[in-house]
Protein backbone atom coordinates (compact mmCIF):
# COMPACT_ATOMS: atom_id res chain seq x y z
CA UNK A 1 0.00 0.00 0.00
CA UNK A 2 2.87 2.31 0.84
CA UNK A 3 4.45 1.75 -2.60
CA UNK A 4 1.15 2.63 -4.22
CA UNK A 5 0.92 5.92 -2.32
CA UNK A 6 4.51 6.79 -3.23
CA UNK A 7 3.86 6.13 -6.92
CA UNK A 8 0.79 8.37 -6.99
CA UNK A 9 2.67 11.10 -5.18
CA UNK A 10 5.43 10.94 -7.81
CA UNK A 11 2.91 11.20 -10.61
CA UNK A 12 1.26 14.22 -9.00
CA UNK A 13 4.66 15.91 -8.56
CA UNK A 14 5.49 15.35 -12.22
CA UNK A 15 2.15 16.70 -13.33
CA UNK A 16 2.54 19.75 -11.07
CA UNK A 17 6.04 20.41 -12.46
CA UNK A 18 4.84 20.17 -16.02
CA UNK A 19 1.96 22.54 -15.32
CA UNK A 20 4.35 24.91 -13.58
CA UNK A 21 6.67 24.88 -16.56
CA UNK A 22 3.82 25.54 -18.95
CA UNK A 23 2.52 28.37 -16.79
CA UNK A 24 5.99 29.90 -16.58
CA UNK A 25 6.36 29.65 -20.34
CA UNK A 26 2.96 31.27 -20.88
CA UNK A 27 3.64 33.92 -18.24
CA UNK A 28 6.93 34.84 -19.89
CA UNK A 29 5.05 35.78 -23.06
CA UNK A 30 2.70 38.18 -21.28
CA UNK A 31 3.83 41.67 -22.05
CA UNK A 32 5.34 40.67 -25.37
CA UNK A 33 3.01 42.32 -27.81
CA UNK A 34 3.11 42.74 -31.57
CA UNK A 35 1.94 45.73 -33.54
CA UNK A 36 0.52 45.86 -37.04
CA UNK A 37 3.37 45.71 -39.54
CA UNK A 38 5.82 43.93 -37.19
CA UNK A 39 7.85 41.10 -38.67
CA UNK A 40 7.54 37.67 -37.05
CA UNK A 41 9.93 34.78 -37.49
CA UNK A 42 8.07 31.86 -36.01
CA UNK A 43 7.84 28.10 -36.05
CA UNK A 44 4.93 26.35 -37.75
CA UNK A 45 3.07 24.47 -35.01
CA UNK A 46 0.06 23.19 -36.97
CA UNK A 47 -1.14 22.91 -40.57
CA UNK A 48 -4.89 22.83 -41.23
CA UNK A 49 -7.02 22.52 -44.34
CA UNK A 50 -6.89 26.23 -45.17
CA UNK A 51 -4.80 27.84 -42.43
CA UNK A 52 -1.34 27.50 -40.95
CA UNK A 53 -0.70 28.25 -37.25
CA UNK A 54 2.59 29.84 -36.19
CA UNK A 55 4.22 30.37 -32.80
CA UNK A 56 4.66 34.15 -32.65
CA UNK A 57 6.62 34.17 -29.38
CA UNK A 58 3.65 35.85 -27.65
CA UNK A 59 0.66 34.46 -25.76
CA UNK A 60 -1.33 34.42 -29.00
CA UNK A 61 -0.60 32.16 -31.93
CA UNK A 62 -0.38 33.57 -35.43
CA UNK A 63 -2.63 32.48 -38.29
CA UNK A 64 -1.81 32.75 -42.00
CA UNK A 65 -3.80 31.59 -45.02
CA UNK A 66 -2.25 28.44 -46.49
CA UNK A 67 -2.44 29.90 -49.99
CA UNK A 68 0.06 32.61 -48.91
CA UNK A 69 2.78 29.99 -48.42
CA UNK A 70 2.69 28.22 -51.78
CA UNK A 71 5.62 28.39 -54.22
CA UNK A 72 5.68 29.53 -57.86
CA UNK A 73 4.10 26.21 -58.90
CA UNK A 74 1.22 26.58 -56.42
CA UNK A 75 2.58 23.85 -54.12
CA UNK A 76 2.65 24.09 -50.33
CA UNK A 77 6.26 23.24 -49.43
CA UNK A 78 6.36 23.75 -45.65
CA UNK A 79 5.96 21.30 -42.75
CA UNK A 80 5.50 21.48 -39.00
CA UNK A 81 8.69 22.80 -37.40
CA UNK A 82 9.74 24.99 -40.33
CA UNK A 83 10.54 28.64 -39.61
CA UNK A 84 8.64 31.24 -41.63
CA UNK A 85 9.02 35.01 -41.89
CA UNK A 86 5.68 36.87 -41.91
CA UNK A 87 4.18 40.26 -41.06
CA UNK A 88 1.41 41.23 -38.64
CA UNK A 89 -1.71 42.44 -40.43
CA UNK A 90 -3.95 42.66 -37.36
CA UNK A 91 -4.05 41.23 -33.85
CA UNK A 92 -6.48 40.42 -31.03
CA UNK A 93 -6.30 38.60 -27.72
CA UNK A 94 -7.21 35.32 -29.35
CA UNK A 95 -5.09 35.35 -32.51
CA UNK A 96 -2.72 37.32 -34.69
CA UNK A 97 -3.41 37.55 -38.42
CA UNK A 98 -0.20 37.16 -40.41
CA UNK A 99 0.66 37.70 -44.06
CA UNK A 100 3.68 37.63 -46.36
CA UNK A 101 3.18 41.36 -46.90
CA UNK A 102 1.32 44.36 -45.59
CA UNK A 103 -1.93 44.55 -47.56
CA UNK A 104 -5.11 46.56 -47.60
CA UNK A 105 -5.89 45.12 -44.21
CA UNK A 106 -3.07 47.27 -42.79
CA UNK A 107 -2.91 51.01 -42.30
CA UNK A 108 -1.57 53.70 -44.59
CA UNK A 109 0.70 55.07 -41.89
CA UNK A 110 2.65 51.80 -42.02
CA UNK A 111 4.21 52.69 -45.37
CA UNK A 112 7.03 54.79 -43.92
CA UNK A 113 7.87 52.04 -41.41
CA UNK A 114 7.66 49.50 -44.22
CA UNK A 115 10.19 51.54 -46.19
CA UNK A 116 12.54 51.74 -43.21
CA UNK A 117 12.18 48.05 -42.23
CA UNK A 118 12.04 46.66 -45.79
CA UNK A 119 8.62 45.20 -45.11
CA UNK A 120 6.76 43.93 -48.20
CA UNK A 121 3.56 45.76 -49.12
CA UNK A 122 0.78 44.77 -51.48
CA UNK A 123 0.11 46.91 -54.52
CA UNK A 124 -1.82 46.81 -57.77
CA UNK A 125 -0.35 47.85 -61.11
CA UNK A 126 -2.72 50.48 -62.51
CA UNK A 127 -0.97 51.57 -65.69
CA UNK A 128 2.12 51.94 -67.86
CA UNK A 129 3.97 55.25 -67.64
CA UNK A 130 7.28 56.52 -68.97
CA UNK A 131 10.09 54.37 -67.63
CA UNK A 132 7.89 51.99 -65.68
CA UNK A 133 4.54 51.43 -63.98
CA UNK A 134 2.04 53.27 -61.83
CA UNK A 135 1.23 51.20 -58.72
CA UNK A 136 -1.57 51.73 -56.17
CA UNK A 137 -0.42 50.91 -52.61
CA UNK A 138 -2.99 51.38 -49.87
CA UNK A 139 -4.56 54.21 -51.83
CA UNK A 140 -1.30 55.98 -52.56
CA UNK A 141 0.29 56.24 -56.00
CA UNK A 142 3.77 54.72 -56.29
CA UNK A 143 6.23 54.31 -59.18
CA UNK A 144 7.95 51.06 -60.11
CA UNK A 145 10.78 51.33 -62.70
CA UNK A 146 10.43 48.81 -65.52
CA UNK A 147 13.79 47.25 -64.53
CA UNK A 148 12.43 46.62 -61.02
CA UNK A 149 9.19 44.90 -61.98
CA UNK A 150 10.65 41.42 -62.59
CA UNK A 151 13.86 39.39 -62.40
CA UNK A 152 13.49 38.66 -66.11
CA UNK A 153 13.42 41.14 -68.97
CA UNK A 154 10.00 42.79 -69.30
CA UNK A 155 9.01 42.47 -72.96
CA UNK A 156 5.32 43.53 -72.85
CA UNK A 157 4.57 46.01 -70.05
CA UNK A 158 0.82 45.80 -70.56
CA UNK A 159 0.87 42.17 -69.35
CA UNK A 160 1.47 43.44 -65.79
CA UNK A 161 -1.35 46.00 -65.71
CA UNK A 162 -4.21 45.00 -63.42
CA UNK A 163 -2.10 42.48 -61.52
CA UNK A 164 -1.55 42.62 -57.74
CA UNK A 165 1.97 41.95 -56.47
CA UNK A 166 4.09 42.34 -53.36
CA UNK A 167 6.65 45.18 -53.44
CA UNK A 168 9.43 46.63 -51.32
CA UNK A 169 9.37 50.41 -50.79
CA UNK A 170 12.79 51.70 -51.84
CA UNK A 171 11.98 55.42 -51.49
CA UNK A 172 9.41 57.18 -49.30
CA UNK A 173 9.58 60.98 -49.49
CA UNK A 174 7.43 64.10 -49.04
CA UNK A 175 5.04 62.37 -46.66
CA UNK A 176 4.15 59.71 -49.19
CA UNK A 177 3.83 61.89 -52.26
CA UNK A 178 7.00 60.37 -53.75
CA UNK A 179 7.05 56.57 -53.37
CA UNK A 180 9.27 54.27 -55.42
CA UNK A 181 8.87 50.49 -55.15
CA UNK A 182 10.66 47.39 -56.37
CA UNK A 183 9.26 43.94 -57.00
CA UNK A 184 12.58 42.64 -58.32
CA UNK A 185 14.33 42.99 -54.95
CA UNK A 186 11.57 41.06 -53.23
CA UNK A 187 11.60 38.33 -55.88
CA UNK A 188 15.36 37.94 -55.47
CA UNK A 189 14.90 37.45 -51.73
CA UNK A 190 12.18 34.85 -52.34
CA UNK A 191 14.36 33.12 -54.92
CA UNK A 192 17.19 32.81 -52.39
CA UNK A 193 14.79 31.18 -49.94
CA UNK A 194 13.53 28.78 -52.64
CA UNK A 195 17.10 27.98 -53.65
CA UNK A 196 17.93 27.02 -50.06
CA UNK A 197 14.84 24.81 -49.85
CA UNK A 198 15.71 23.20 -53.20
CA UNK A 199 19.32 22.39 -52.34
CA UNK A 200 18.30 21.09 -48.91
CA UNK A 201 16.11 18.51 -50.67
CA UNK A 202 18.29 17.35 -53.59
CA UNK A 203 21.74 15.85 -54.13
CA UNK A 204 23.90 14.67 -57.03
CA UNK A 205 22.35 11.69 -58.78
CA UNK A 206 18.74 12.74 -58.15
CA UNK A 207 16.25 13.06 -61.01
CA UNK A 208 14.30 16.34 -60.92
CA UNK A 209 11.93 18.23 -63.21
CA UNK A 210 12.94 21.35 -65.09
CA UNK A 211 11.98 23.64 -67.95
CA UNK A 212 14.11 24.37 -71.03
CA UNK A 213 14.91 28.10 -70.98
CA UNK A 214 17.53 28.54 -73.72
CA UNK A 215 19.28 26.52 -76.42
CA UNK A 216 22.88 26.98 -77.51
CA UNK A 217 24.96 25.08 -80.06
CA UNK A 218 26.70 23.22 -77.23
CA UNK A 219 23.66 22.33 -75.10
CA UNK A 220 20.47 23.39 -73.28
CA UNK A 221 19.94 25.58 -70.21
CA UNK A 222 17.28 24.23 -67.85
CA UNK A 223 15.57 26.00 -64.92
CA UNK A 224 15.09 23.60 -62.00
CA UNK A 225 13.41 26.10 -59.65
CA UNK A 226 13.20 29.90 -59.78
CA UNK A 227 16.77 31.20 -59.70
CA UNK A 228 18.36 27.77 -60.10
CA UNK A 229 19.52 26.90 -63.61
CA UNK A 230 21.75 24.14 -64.92
CA UNK A 231 23.06 23.05 -68.31
CA UNK A 232 22.85 19.76 -70.18
CA UNK A 233 25.66 19.41 -72.73
CA UNK A 234 24.53 18.34 -76.20
CA UNK A 235 26.14 14.93 -75.58
CA UNK A 236 23.82 14.48 -72.56
CA UNK A 237 20.58 15.35 -74.35
CA UNK A 238 20.11 12.02 -76.13
CA UNK A 239 21.75 8.63 -76.55
CA UNK A 240 21.58 9.36 -80.29
CA UNK A 241 24.19 11.52 -82.01
CA UNK A 242 22.89 15.09 -82.33
CA UNK A 243 23.98 17.91 -84.60
CA UNK A 244 22.04 20.52 -82.59
CA UNK A 245 19.87 20.53 -79.42
CA UNK A 246 16.75 21.56 -81.39
CA UNK A 247 16.55 17.98 -82.66
CA UNK A 248 15.20 16.79 -79.28
CA UNK A 249 14.08 19.80 -77.15
CA UNK A 250 12.58 23.27 -77.52
CA UNK A 251 12.42 26.28 -75.12
CA UNK A 252 9.46 25.86 -72.75
CA UNK A 253 9.59 22.04 -72.76
CA UNK A 254 9.17 20.39 -69.35
CA UNK A 255 11.78 17.65 -68.93
CA UNK A 256 13.13 15.23 -66.34
CA UNK A 257 16.88 15.57 -65.80
CA UNK A 258 19.53 13.88 -63.68
CA UNK A 259 21.76 16.05 -61.47
CA UNK A 260 25.25 15.00 -62.55
CA UNK A 261 27.31 17.55 -60.62
CA UNK A 262 26.77 20.56 -58.36
CA UNK A 263 29.88 22.67 -57.86
CA UNK A 264 30.93 26.21 -57.06
CA UNK A 265 31.77 28.46 -59.99
CA UNK A 266 35.05 30.38 -59.99
CA UNK A 267 33.54 33.16 -62.12
CA UNK A 268 30.61 33.96 -59.80
CA UNK A 269 28.88 33.06 -56.57
CA UNK A 270 26.34 30.96 -58.48
CA UNK A 271 26.59 27.19 -58.44
CA UNK A 272 27.54 25.34 -61.62
CA UNK A 273 25.05 22.53 -62.21
CA UNK A 274 25.61 19.81 -64.84
CA UNK A 275 22.51 17.94 -66.02
CA UNK A 276 21.62 14.98 -68.22
CA UNK A 277 18.42 14.13 -70.05
CA UNK A 278 19.63 10.88 -71.56
CA UNK A 279 20.65 9.34 -68.24
CA UNK A 280 17.05 9.40 -67.06
CA UNK A 281 16.54 6.42 -69.40
CA UNK A 282 18.58 3.21 -69.80
CA UNK A 283 21.58 2.99 -72.10
CA UNK A 284 20.45 1.21 -75.30
CA UNK A 285 23.80 -0.61 -75.43
CA UNK A 286 22.87 -2.47 -72.22
CA UNK A 287 20.23 -4.50 -74.07
CA UNK A 288 21.91 -4.59 -77.48
CA UNK A 289 22.95 -8.26 -77.36
CA UNK A 290 19.33 -9.30 -76.89
CA UNK A 291 18.18 -7.06 -79.74
CA UNK A 292 20.69 -7.59 -82.57
CA UNK A 293 22.90 -10.41 -83.82
CA UNK A 294 25.70 -10.69 -86.36
CA UNK A 295 24.21 -11.33 -89.78
CA UNK A 296 20.95 -9.49 -89.11
CA UNK A 297 19.68 -7.25 -91.89
CA UNK A 298 18.15 -4.06 -90.50
CA UNK A 299 17.04 -0.60 -91.59
CA UNK A 300 19.00 2.39 -90.32
CA UNK A 301 19.37 6.14 -90.72
CA UNK A 302 22.57 7.74 -92.00
CA UNK A 303 23.51 10.16 -89.21
CA UNK A 304 27.05 11.16 -90.16
CA UNK A 305 29.42 11.01 -93.14
CA UNK A 306 33.22 10.87 -92.90
CA UNK A 307 36.01 10.41 -95.42
CA UNK A 308 36.22 6.69 -94.57
CA UNK A 309 32.54 5.79 -94.42
CA UNK A 310 29.08 6.49 -93.02
CA UNK A 311 27.65 6.08 -89.54
CA UNK A 312 24.19 4.52 -89.57
CA UNK A 313 21.86 4.57 -86.54
CA UNK A 314 20.10 1.20 -86.28
CA UNK A 315 18.33 2.03 -82.97
CA UNK A 316 18.06 5.19 -80.82
CA UNK A 317 21.56 5.78 -79.47
CA UNK A 318 23.09 2.86 -81.37
CA UNK A 319 24.98 3.51 -84.59
CA UNK A 320 27.54 1.53 -86.54
CA UNK A 321 30.06 2.22 -89.28
CA UNK A 322 29.66 1.28 -92.91
CA UNK A 323 33.25 1.45 -94.15
CA UNK A 324 33.70 2.81 -97.65
CA UNK A 325 34.80 -0.67 -98.77
CA UNK A 326 31.41 -2.06 -97.65
CA UNK A 327 29.28 0.30 -99.69
CA UNK A 328 29.08 -1.31 -103.12
CA UNK A 329 29.80 -4.53 -104.98
CA UNK A 330 29.26 -2.85 -108.31
CA UNK A 331 31.67 0.09 -108.23
CA UNK A 332 34.73 1.43 -106.51
CA UNK A 333 33.52 4.10 -104.05
CA UNK A 334 35.82 7.10 -103.57
CA UNK A 335 33.46 9.21 -101.43
CA UNK A 336 30.64 7.97 -99.16
CA UNK A 337 28.27 10.69 -100.40
CA UNK A 338 28.48 9.13 -103.88
CA UNK A 339 26.39 6.27 -102.43
CA UNK A 340 24.40 7.65 -99.46
CA UNK A 341 23.29 11.00 -98.05
CA UNK A 342 22.81 12.20 -94.47
CA UNK A 343 19.35 11.35 -93.02
CA UNK A 344 18.79 8.73 -95.76
CA UNK A 345 17.24 5.41 -94.67
CA UNK A 346 19.31 2.41 -95.83
CA UNK A 347 19.36 -1.37 -95.52
CA UNK A 348 22.47 -2.75 -93.79
CA UNK A 349 23.79 -6.09 -92.61
CA UNK A 350 25.47 -6.36 -89.19
CA UNK A 351 28.94 -7.78 -89.80
CA UNK A 352 30.25 -7.64 -86.20
CA UNK A 353 29.39 -6.29 -82.72
CA UNK A 354 32.10 -5.32 -80.21
CA UNK A 355 30.37 -4.77 -76.85
CA UNK A 356 33.60 -3.80 -75.06
CA UNK A 357 34.44 -0.88 -77.34
CA UNK A 358 30.77 -0.29 -78.28
CA UNK A 359 31.42 -0.58 -82.00
CA UNK A 360 29.31 -2.11 -84.74
CA UNK A 361 30.53 -2.89 -88.24
CA UNK A 362 27.86 -2.68 -90.95
CA UNK A 363 27.66 -3.41 -94.68
CA UNK A 364 25.42 -1.92 -97.34
CA UNK A 365 26.74 -4.10 -100.15
CA UNK A 366 25.95 -7.32 -98.26
CA UNK A 367 22.36 -6.13 -97.87
CA UNK A 368 22.13 -5.60 -101.63
CA UNK A 369 23.54 -9.05 -102.41
CA UNK A 370 26.70 -10.17 -104.28
CA UNK A 371 26.15 -9.95 -108.04
CA UNK A 372 28.82 -12.65 -108.58
CA UNK A 373 26.78 -15.26 -106.76
CA UNK A 374 25.55 -17.78 -109.37
CA UNK A 375 27.31 -16.23 -112.39
CA UNK A 376 28.69 -19.67 -113.48
CA UNK A 377 25.10 -20.84 -113.90
CA UNK A 378 23.84 -17.61 -115.38
CA UNK A 379 26.66 -17.25 -117.95
CA UNK A 380 27.18 -20.64 -119.66
CA UNK A 381 30.30 -21.40 -121.68
CA UNK A 382 29.97 -20.51 -125.40
CA UNK A 383 26.79 -18.49 -124.76
CA UNK A 384 26.59 -15.15 -126.54
CA UNK A 385 25.67 -12.09 -124.46
CA UNK A 386 25.55 -8.32 -124.73
CA UNK A 387 28.00 -6.12 -122.81
CA UNK A 388 29.16 -2.53 -122.49
CA UNK A 389 32.80 -1.56 -122.91
CA UNK A 390 33.96 -0.31 -119.51
CA UNK A 391 37.66 0.24 -120.07
CA UNK A 392 40.27 -0.31 -122.80
CA UNK A 393 43.75 -1.50 -121.81
CA UNK A 394 46.82 -2.68 -123.77
CA UNK A 395 46.09 -6.29 -122.75
CA UNK A 396 42.40 -6.25 -123.67
CA UNK A 397 38.90 -4.90 -123.17
CA UNK A 398 36.97 -4.83 -119.88
CA UNK A 399 33.33 -5.41 -120.75
CA UNK A 400 30.53 -4.97 -118.21
CA UNK A 401 27.87 -7.69 -118.40
CA UNK A 402 25.66 -6.35 -115.58
CA UNK A 403 26.15 -4.04 -112.55
CA UNK A 404 29.05 -5.48 -110.60
CA UNK A 405 30.00 -8.17 -113.11
CA UNK A 406 32.77 -7.36 -115.60
CA UNK A 407 34.66 -9.75 -117.89
CA UNK A 408 37.93 -9.45 -119.80
CA UNK A 409 38.39 -10.00 -123.54
CA UNK A 410 42.16 -10.52 -123.95
CA UNK A 411 44.05 -9.08 -126.92
CA UNK A 412 44.82 -12.63 -128.04
CA UNK A 413 41.10 -13.36 -128.41
CA UNK A 414 40.51 -10.06 -130.20
CA UNK A 415 43.19 -10.91 -132.74
CA UNK A 416 41.48 -14.28 -133.46
CA UNK A 417 38.24 -12.52 -134.41
CA UNK A 418 37.38 -12.13 -138.07
CA UNK A 419 36.36 -8.56 -137.18
CA UNK A 420 39.29 -7.71 -134.93
CA UNK A 421 39.43 -4.23 -136.43
CA UNK A 422 35.89 -3.59 -135.20
CA UNK A 423 36.94 -4.44 -131.63
CA UNK A 424 39.93 -2.13 -131.97
CA UNK A 425 37.56 0.74 -132.76
CA UNK A 426 35.40 0.23 -129.64
CA UNK A 427 35.38 2.94 -126.97
CA UNK A 428 34.08 3.00 -123.34
CA UNK A 429 30.27 3.04 -123.39
CA UNK A 430 29.90 1.13 -126.66
CA UNK A 431 27.66 -1.95 -126.68
CA UNK A 432 29.07 -5.18 -128.11
CA UNK A 433 28.14 -8.85 -128.53
CA UNK A 434 30.66 -11.30 -127.01
CA UNK A 435 30.87 -15.00 -126.18
CA UNK A 436 31.58 -16.52 -122.75
CA UNK A 437 34.80 -18.50 -122.94
CA UNK A 438 35.48 -19.30 -119.26
CA UNK A 439 33.94 -18.51 -115.83
CA UNK A 440 35.68 -18.69 -112.44
CA UNK A 441 33.07 -17.67 -109.87
CA UNK A 442 35.41 -18.06 -106.87
CA UNK A 443 38.06 -15.78 -108.37
CA UNK A 444 35.43 -13.42 -109.86
CA UNK A 445 36.81 -13.81 -113.36
CA UNK A 446 35.05 -14.18 -116.73
CA UNK A 447 37.05 -14.59 -119.96
CA UNK A 448 35.35 -13.33 -123.10
CA UNK A 449 35.95 -13.97 -126.76
CA UNK A 450 34.46 -13.02 -130.13
CA UNK A 451 31.36 -14.88 -131.36
CA UNK A 452 32.96 -14.98 -134.86
CA UNK A 453 36.30 -16.39 -133.74
CA UNK A 454 38.21 -17.81 -136.79
CA UNK A 455 37.09 -21.28 -137.76
CA UNK A 456 40.53 -22.84 -137.34
CA UNK A 457 40.72 -21.75 -133.78
CA UNK A 458 37.21 -22.98 -133.12
CA UNK A 459 38.02 -26.33 -134.67
CA UNK A 460 41.22 -26.56 -132.63
CA UNK A 461 39.21 -25.92 -129.44
CA UNK A 462 36.68 -28.55 -130.48
CA UNK A 463 39.44 -31.08 -131.36
CA UNK A 464 41.28 -30.50 -128.12
CA UNK A 465 38.02 -31.03 -126.28
CA UNK A 466 37.24 -34.29 -128.20
CA UNK A 467 40.81 -35.61 -127.82
CA UNK A 468 40.63 -35.04 -124.11
CA UNK A 469 37.30 -36.85 -123.97
CA UNK A 470 38.69 -39.80 -126.11
CA UNK A 471 41.79 -40.21 -124.02
CA UNK A 472 39.65 -40.12 -120.98
CA UNK A 473 37.39 -42.83 -122.38
CA UNK A 474 40.31 -45.12 -123.47
CA UNK A 475 41.97 -44.65 -120.12
CA UNK A 476 38.80 -45.72 -118.35
CA UNK A 477 38.49 -48.86 -120.52
CA UNK A 478 42.14 -49.82 -119.95
CA UNK A 479 41.74 -49.38 -116.21
CA UNK A 480 38.66 -51.64 -116.17
CA UNK A 481 40.50 -54.33 -118.20
CA UNK A 482 43.43 -54.38 -115.81
CA UNK A 483 41.07 -54.73 -112.85
CA UNK A 484 39.40 -57.80 -114.50
CA UNK A 485 42.77 -59.54 -114.99
CA UNK A 486 43.46 -59.13 -111.31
Amino acid sequence: MTDSIDDNSGFEDTEEMSFAELFESYDSKIGQELSDGDMVEGEIISIGEARVYVDTGTKSDGVVEKTELVDENGEFVFKVGDIVKLYVVSSSESEIILSKAISGAGKANMLQDASRNRTPVEGKVTGVIKGGFSVDILGKRAFCPVSQMDVKYVEIQEDYVGQAYHFLITRFEEGGRNIVVSRRDLLNEEIKEQQKIFFDKVKEGDVVQGVITKLMSYGAFIELTPGVEGMAHISELSWSHLEKPEEVVQPGDSVNVKLLKIESSEESSNLKISLSLKQTSSNPWDSLETTFNTGDQVTGKVVRLTSFGAFVEIAPGVDGLVHISEMSHTKRVLRPDDVVQKDEMVQVVIKSIDMDSKRISLSIKDALGDPWTGVSTKYEINSIVQGVVEKKEQFGLFINLEPGVTGLMPVSNISKSEKSSDFDKLRPGDTVSIMIQAVDEDQRRITLTSPDQKEGDNWKQFADSKTSQSLGTMGDLLKKAMEKKK
